[in-house]
């Protein structure tokens, strides 16, 4: 077995792909196919990756700065692009903690570097699988204290867990303390315009037809029920770009970022924030 079958680079990976779409370089000519396979079935694909690496920012900025939130476990982190969730959540909590969880080996390689970023202690990175959420809890501990709020993402990550994916969204929150808040974004189809080829549904058929499992099938009220037992906050679950965007300093600096820019078919992902009572 070679390098390239050890660290799955024959073969396109969501996470590399979507580093990828955000203008970074860890990604390899089997996740360039796809990506660009992709692109052509679903030329908003780029757009909606930033918008939701720009909602990733914002909710990682409201938990730290406006719920004073120190903790934060990052599940299917993905190649960790700057600026990454730990450079966020310490901008606004100076001692912020941040596990990172991925089932990639390059992930692995690319988060060991990451790792000498933060003072000792502050940042870990667990190879594990969302699909086990028993065992990322488990290892999380080692940094995370659970007798604390922890802010626990989980961007765009859940639509590639085609099976029972709110039982692991409620195993999950279920050990999370009081003040604890969920983040997730999910891809859909059902903010597809009618009638267009060129759509979320064409770019995920395009990835199952790679060996990628994925799903869009999720409207708003299936959406909803991953936040079953937390405060929705406010606006709810609306498409990645409407959440908070006075929360992102990008908003008034690029006219790209201005509200009302990008929309909904474009953004193409749910997102939403919840608080664990």
């Amino acid at each position: 077995m070679d390098a390239h079958e050890t660290l799955g680079q024959d073969k396109p990976h969501s996470a590399r792909a979507y580093d990828y779409y955000l203008g970074g370089k860890t990604n390899y000519r089997a996740d360039r196919e796809a990506a660009a396979a992709t692109m052509r079935a679903w030329p908003d694909v780029m757009v909606a990756a930033r918008e939701n690496r720009h909602f990733m920012h914002r909710a990682t900025r409201y938990a730290a700065e406006e719920l004073g939130i120190r903790q934060f476990l990052d599940i299917g982190t993905g190649v960790p692009t700057e600026p990454n969730l730990y450079q966020v959540a310490h901008r606004y909590q100076p001692s912020a903690r941040v596990v990172y969880t991925d089932n990639d080996p390059i992930v692995l390689t690319y988060a060991r570097a990451l790792l000498t970023a933060g003072p000792p202690g502050h940042i870990d990175y667990i190879s594990a699988d969302v699909r086990e959420p028993e065992k990322v809890l488990e290892r999380a501990a080692e940094t995370l204290d659970f007798d604390q709020p922890v802010a626990l993402s989980l961007i765009a990550l859940m639509h590639f867990v085609v099976e029972q994916p709110h039982d692991v969204v409620r195993t999950l929150v279920g050990a999370l303390p009081s003040g604890s808040v969920l983040a997730l974004s999910h891809v859909t189809e059902s903010l597809d315009e009618p009638g267009r080829d060129a759509s979320v549904a064409a770019a995920l058929r395009e990835y199952r037809a790679r060996g990628i499992p994925v799903r869009g099938d999720v409207d708003q009220e299936e959406m909803q029920q991953f936040f079953e037992g937390l405060e929705l906050l406010e606006p709810g679950v609306v498409p990645t770009c409407d959440w908070r965007p006075d929360l992102d300093p990008a908003a008034t600096a690029d006219l790209h970022r201005l509200p009302g820019m990008i929309s909904a078919s474009e953004a193409g992902v749910w997102a939403g924030v919840g608080r664990k009572p």
